[in-house]
């Protein structure tokens, strides 16, 4: 593999070590193994309807399969991606593809309201695995190369939760919703297979804390870093945000006046294509300093989307105008985040990815049971109304944070915290 010399070495230590950062290829094959991971997580957003239908779910309650996926998410955060300083990351990441396996073929067989939780909850606790990716491929990649290897990989990941939309709606018109999970499994064992050959075997992590030490070192790494915590909350507030639109959207096509089916719903998440884009153009931005110019502008569109959204049911055109801009804006941020928090403390990636991504999956749970909620309660009007809060909410925290510079502060290590 381009950019990565193997070395040959005896025993289960043998290593290869990273020879002039990560190569575009790999990082390829990153970012698509990240996409295939990320996208079980949102599978069930088109889906609610006939997932209720099928357990005899209320509709007022249906978001709960979001929201455990979310809450599952949020775990593995806390618990599995900070292995990632301590552990083999080869090694973790081909583990938590095989247990993905078994979870998604225990949902997609679900028999009973309990199995299917349980499976979606162990589907979002080990499709973290992303974070650990995201913070191999940082740890490959050349200094001046971090964002674009965080935006490329965040770019598969974008690919990934959109494409879901629209695989999961195609699939689940011919075969069922069952069929979505079933044919993941598949897709997640070839992956598995390809990252077996693929993955470098790098140097273990030369952290001596303990694994009690390395949690309890994220929540003081976030409170003791205003950067951190700032670009935490923004990963809160514009999950929820980007959760708010796509959690509610299959609520009113998928009812009069549309009567859309789930796959002409799906094509809706190939219009927000336009925020990969937007992940790999804001790594190369980050890379050049630009980070908080970045952010400004999108969060700006962000915005400004929610008015255009608004116009459903009665411009569908405007509505598509508004999804490019919001999952542009949200996916710039993202990556912006990201490119940020990796460069501040080196020797504690995977926790920071980890802590910051708590942030995001809290937001993301936040806006979908919101979502279904306030649909539930005022109509795609206060669908709308909510994203624009927080959309607001998020300006706000920025503005009120501009004064301290992002990249002026001095970085402590994390094991001095």
């Amino acid at each position: 593999m381009n950019g990565i010399t193997m070395q040959n070495a005896s025993g289960p230590r043998a290593r290869c070590q990273p020879d002039g950062g990560l190569s575009r290829v790999a990082t390829l094959i990153f970012a698509v193994a990240a996409g295939l991971s990320v996208a079980n997580v949102y599978y069930a957003q088109p889906l609610l309807d006939a997932i209720a239908s099928d357990f005899g779910i209320s509709p007022a309650a249906i978001g709960l399969v979001v929201t455990l996926t979310q809450v599952g998410y949020a775990l593995g955060l806390i618990f599995i991606v900070p292995l990632g300083d301590l552990l083999d990351r080869r090694r973790l990441v081909i583990g938590q593809g095989l247990l993905s396996i078994i979870a998604l073929i225990a949902v997609a067989t679900a028999k009973t309201e309990g199995v299917l939780f349980t499976g979606l909850a162990a589907m979002g606790l080990l499709a973290v695995v992303v974070q650990v990716l995201v913070a191999f491929a940082a740890t490959l990649a050349t200094p001046a190369e971090h964002g674009r290897a965080v935006g490329t990989v965040t770019s598969g990941v974008v690919i990934g939760i959109l494409a879901a939309r629209f695989v999961a709606g195609l699939l689940a018109d011919l075969g069922g919703w069952r069929v979505v999970y079933l044919t993941s499994a598949i897709l997640m064992a070839a992956m598995v297979g390809l990252l077996t050959r693929v993955l470098p075997r790098t140097p273990l992590p030369g952290s001596t804390d303990s694994y009690a030490e390395t949690l309890r070192s994220i929540p003081a790494l976030f409170l003791r870093d205003r950067v951190l915590l700032t670009r935490g909350l923004l990963a809160l507030l514009i999950f929820a945000t980007f959760s708010t639109f796509w959690t509610s959207l299959v609520l009113p096509l998928s009812n009069a006046p549309f009567h859309y089916s789930h796959t002409q719903i799906g094509l809706f998440g190939l219009v927000g294509l336009a925020g990969a884009a937007a992940a790999t153009g804001a790594g190369r931005l980050a890379d050049r300093g630009l980070g908080e110019w970045t952010t400004a502008l999108s969060l700006t569109l962000l915005l400004l989307s929610w008015g255009l959204i608004a116009f459903l049911p009665s411009s569908i055109p405007l509505l598509l105008i508004g999804v490019v801009l919001l999952d542009l804006a949200v996916q710039a941020v993202h990556v912006t985040n990201q490119s940020i928090i990796v460069a501040r403390h080196p020797t504690a990636r995977s926790r920071l990815i980890g802590g910051y991504m708590v942030f995001y999956s809290v937001g993301s749970a936040m806006g979908a049971s919101a979502a279904t909620m306030a649909y539930a309660h005022a109509g795609w009007y206060g669908v709308s109304m909510l994203g624009a809060a927080f959309s607001a909410a998020a300006m706000l925290t920025w503005a009120g944070a501009r004064h301290r510079p992002v990249g002026g502060e001095a970085t402590e290590r994390a094991d001095g915290l």
